[in-house]
């Protein structure tokens, strides 16, 4: 399963957040493993029909997408332009800080125009950890995938989180939720996809993450480090060398968000998700021009 990296990316006058991005990542409620009867408390902790604090305000309307100007990835290009000749990292760099202050306008619409990316991450998140426990919600009907392959098993779960729906996203986001298990495999060689442990379940989202990235990054502007290259085979390095660093700066942004308490838990993944976009993306944002 693959994406191409072919696309011109999108023009001038055009909404930088696309209109069917999600306005805030939402997590599914956890639900208890099946035969477990639900507690007895609410979310917050106290106890039925005792008088509570109002609910937190729903999350603010965000205002309108800002429209891409001229030229919105003419400094990216340049620079991927110079990356793809030298292969060197600081020519990576200055793009990739092109890219989030110009061809995004700065790090919080970034941020916005991920927001796919953060809730299918959520759902991932609960897709994996609510099959793993038997919860009654879990997407994933185990028992119609009894001695099915591992891959008839990814296609399975990737189907359940993201369904097909005629947007580039769903098909850049199926593609790095299958990268994601594939990578998982490698790391975990006898992983089982259907019961994932903490560790590999954070490691697929947080590699989901990367990957999406570097796809969307390849599909708005990779068209001009392929045919900048000397040789097909220098762009294919080109490629892996710019995928390898962002999914670096991915990690280092997780890793920080750990430091500080925030992981990967049933309920707030899409909120982490966001979080460490943010932070990826502040720091692209801060690359020198």
């Amino acid at each position: 399963m693959g994406t191409s990296q072919s696309s011109d990316g999108p023009g001038p006058g055009v909404p930088m957040v696309p209109p069917w991005t999600p306005a805030a990542p939402q997590d599914p409620a956890p639900q208890p493993p099946a035969g477990e009867a639900p507690d007895d408390t609410t979310d917050d902790g106290a106890q039925p029909g005792v008088p509570t604090a109002p609910l937190a305000a729903p999350p603010p309307v965000l205002p309108p997408s800002p429209i891409a100007p001229e030229k919105r990835f003419g400094g990216v290009r340049t620079s991927l332009g110079n990356f793809a000749r030298s292969g060197d990292n600081h020519d990576l760099k200055r793009g990739l800080g092109h890219y989030v202050r110009n061809g995004y306008g700065g790090s919080n619409t970034a941020t916005r125009r991920f927001g796919g990316t953060a809730q299918t991450a959520g759902t991932l998140g609960h897709a994996f950890s609510s099959t793993a426990s038997g919860a009654a919600d879990a997407p994933i009907d185990t028992a119609s995938l009894a001695g099915r392959s591992t891959e008839e098993i990814a296609t399975a779960i990737i189907e359940a989180v993201r369904p097909v729906d005629g947007t580039q996203d769903a098909e850049a986001e199926r593609a790095a939720i299958h990268d994601a298990m594939s990578d998982l495999l490698g790391e975990f060689p006898d992983a089982d996809l259907l019961n994932l442990s903490d560790e590999q379940r954070d490691f697929v989202i947080e590699r989901f993450t990367a990957i999406d990235v570097a796809r969307r990054f390849e599909l708005d502007v990779g068209k001009h480090l392929l045919e900048k290259a000397a040789t097909a085979t220098v762009a294919m390095a080109r490629l892996k060398q710019m995928r390898s660093y962002i999914k670096e700066t991915v990690a280092a942004s997780f890793r920080k968000l750990r430091d500080q308490g925030r992981t990967l838990s049933p309920g707030r993944i899409a909120r982490v998700v966001q979080a460490a976009l943010r932070e990826t993306f502040e720091v692209f944002e801060g690359y020198e021009e």
